[in-house]
Protein backbone atom coordinates (compact mmCIF):
# COMPACT_ATOMS: atom_id res chain seq x y z
CA UNK A 1 0.00 0.00 0.00
CA UNK A 2 0.84 3.24 -1.22
CA UNK A 3 1.16 6.09 1.53
CA UNK A 4 1.98 9.77 0.97
CA UNK A 5 2.85 12.23 4.07
CA UNK A 6 0.30 14.09 3.62
CA UNK A 7 -2.82 11.84 2.85
CA UNK A 8 -5.50 11.22 5.52
CA UNK A 9 -5.60 7.92 7.32
CA UNK A 10 -9.14 7.74 6.41
CA UNK A 11 -11.72 8.42 4.05
CA UNK A 12 -13.44 10.27 7.01
CA UNK A 13 -10.87 12.50 6.71
CA UNK A 14 -10.97 13.15 3.04
CA UNK A 15 -15.04 12.82 2.98
CA UNK A 16 -16.23 14.55 6.43
CA UNK A 17 -19.91 13.38 7.29
CA UNK A 18 -22.55 14.92 9.02
CA UNK A 19 -25.00 13.86 11.76
CA UNK A 20 -26.62 11.51 9.32
CA UNK A 21 -29.67 13.26 9.00
CA UNK A 22 -31.36 14.76 6.32
CA UNK A 23 -34.93 15.63 5.08
CA UNK A 24 -36.18 12.78 2.80
CA UNK A 25 -39.75 13.69 2.55
CA UNK A 26 -41.43 17.28 2.14
CA UNK A 27 -45.15 18.53 1.64
CA UNK A 28 -45.83 21.43 -0.44
CA UNK A 29 -48.51 22.35 -3.21
CA UNK A 30 -48.87 21.54 -6.74
CA UNK A 31 -48.75 24.56 -9.03
CA UNK A 32 -51.12 23.62 -10.89
CA UNK A 33 -54.13 22.40 -8.66
CA UNK A 34 -53.05 23.68 -5.71
CA UNK A 35 -53.29 19.84 -3.62
CA UNK A 36 -50.82 19.33 -0.73
CA UNK A 37 -48.21 16.68 -1.87
CA UNK A 38 -45.96 14.60 -0.53
CA UNK A 39 -42.31 14.65 -2.49
CA UNK A 40 -39.60 11.89 -1.26
CA UNK A 41 -36.01 13.40 -1.63
CA UNK A 42 -33.11 12.12 -2.45
CA UNK A 43 -30.03 13.64 0.08
CA UNK A 44 -27.76 11.51 -1.98
CA UNK A 45 -28.52 12.90 -5.43
CA UNK A 46 -26.54 16.06 -4.86
CA UNK A 47 -26.88 19.96 -2.89
CA UNK A 48 -28.74 20.77 -6.20
CA UNK A 49 -31.10 18.68 -7.69
CA UNK A 50 -33.29 19.89 -10.55
CA UNK A 51 -35.73 17.17 -12.25
CA UNK A 52 -39.22 16.74 -13.35
CA UNK A 53 -42.06 15.05 -11.67
CA UNK A 54 -46.00 14.60 -11.77
CA UNK A 55 -48.62 15.67 -9.63
CA UNK A 56 -49.97 12.32 -7.97
CA UNK A 57 -53.44 14.12 -7.78
CA UNK A 58 -53.76 15.98 -11.34
CA UNK A 59 -50.77 14.37 -13.21
CA UNK A 60 -49.60 17.68 -14.52
CA UNK A 61 -45.50 18.16 -14.56
CA UNK A 62 -43.89 19.80 -12.38
CA UNK A 63 -40.10 21.15 -12.17
CA UNK A 64 -38.49 20.29 -9.27
CA UNK A 65 -35.78 22.52 -7.82
CA UNK A 66 -34.40 20.62 -4.42
CA UNK A 67 -31.24 22.73 -3.05
CA UNK A 68 -29.50 21.18 0.25
CA UNK A 69 -27.73 22.50 3.56
CA UNK A 70 -26.52 20.92 6.35
CA UNK A 71 -29.19 18.01 5.87
CA UNK A 72 -31.89 20.99 5.25
CA UNK A 73 -33.95 20.55 1.94
CA UNK A 74 -35.09 23.96 0.25
CA UNK A 75 -37.80 22.50 -2.36
CA UNK A 76 -39.59 24.91 -4.95
CA UNK A 77 -42.02 23.52 -7.82
CA UNK A 78 -42.90 25.64 -10.59
CA UNK A 79 -44.98 24.63 -13.64
CA UNK A 80 -43.04 23.86 -17.01
CA UNK A 81 -44.06 26.67 -18.57
CA UNK A 82 -42.20 28.80 -15.73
Amino acid sequence: MVRFADAPDSLDELFPLGDGTADDLVEAHCPYCGELCEIVLDPGGGAHQHYVEDCPVCCRPWAVTVTWAGGVASVRLATEDD
